[in-house]
């Protein structure tokens, strides 16, 4: 097969499943309302189940909706019916997803959770199938042709159902009024998490805190650099009031002009007006800064009080960069 004919099986995939979309938005209608509403005002979870690649689907969705505020489980079709539909409780919502709605562990299923009374949401492709007949709710995913050439391998089909997943899941969140601040709650690991909970003090309490007089001489100066390890220290009163900072860069600035450092004084070369953060400041926020003023450290202080440094080394570190 020719490259050119690879290329084009796939932009053909690509465009027939981008059909797809476009069409599912005319099911976006007064039924698709009233599910957020039924789903949001429930007092108990959404189940969800499905066979086959309509349950890989439903675990996603399951896992979209658990990370948006919005209580939910997995329930297999086929192990629903040799036990686990013990795990539906009475004031749950039952969604099943279905291409056709006719699989025997699909009949079966809407037949049960028939009977134990639920509310019963049909994600189906299928409109005159026993799910869709069945369902107190329908959420229409039928797609006209699949991107399989045979018209047989799901793909348009489950791109469908994943994508009317997530619009379930961005319309929930804005009905609950879901802020950043509660999505970090469920997302506290990796990068993405870090990014909304991470504090600058919660980095910068882990590094020393270099500090030198005004009148020390730049032999002090450099000894202290050099043992905290973090290209800066900041100058003080004496207690932790900042009167400002000595970095690397002004050390060599100021030997590369060639003058007697002898009776040079840290209040000679220090800036008088570093860059700071608020130690509860966001990490990526201290990272932004960084960025826009091009430097590594940041002096972390609480009015005119010193209290640390945060370092883009622990910002990298933390993966934030």
């Amino acid at each position: 097969m020719q490259i050119t004919s690879i290329k084009e099986i796939a932009q053909r995939t690509l465009t027939l499943e981008a059909h797809a979309l476009l069409d599912l938005t005319s099911s976006i209608n007064d039924s698709f309302e009233k599910i957020i509403h039924v789903i949001n005002d429930m007092k108990g979870r959404l189940v969800v189940s499905g066979i086959g690649k309509s349950a890989i689907v439903g675990h996603k969705i399951v896992a979209t909706l658990n990370s948006t505020g919005t209580p939910s489980i997995f329930m297999h079709a086929a192990d629903a019916i040799h036990g686990d539909l013990g795990m539906i409780q009475e004031e749950d919502v039952v969604m099943i997803v279905s291409k056709s709605g006719e699989s025997p562990e699909i009949k079966m299923l809407t037949t049960l959770i028939k009977n134990l009374g639920n509310n019963l949401i049909g994600m189906v492709g299928n409109l005159e199938s026993i799910l869709a007949k069945s369902s107190d709710y329908i959420l229409n995913t039928t797609v006209s042709h699949e991107a399989c050439p045979n018209n047989l391998a799901p793909t348009a089909s489950t791109t469908a159902q994943m994508a009317m997943g997530d619009a379930l899941a961005v319309s929930l969140m804005e009905l609950k009024g879901f802020t950043a601040k509660d999505f970090a709650k469920f997302h506290p690991g990796g990068t993405l998490g870090k990014k909304l909970y991470l504090r600058v003090s919660d980095l910068s309490k882990l590094n020393e805190k270099p500090a030198v007089m005004p009148e020390s001489n730049i032999k002090n100066v450099i000894v202290e650099m050099t043992k905290k390890r973090l290209g800066l220290t900041a100058v003080t009163d004496g207690s932790s009031k900042l009167m400002g900072v000595i970095t690397d860069g002004d050390l060599r600035r100021m030997l590369e002009k060639d003058i007697d450092i002898e009776h040079k004084k840290a209040k000679d070369i220090m800036t008088n007006q570093p860059k700071t953060i608020a130690p509860d400041a966001l990490a990526v926020d201290a990272l932004d800064m960084m960025r826009k003023n091009n430097i590594t450290q940041l002096i972390v202080k609480v009015g005119e009080e010193y209290t640390g440094v945060i370092h883009l080394h622990d910002l990298i570190r933390e993966g934030l960069v």
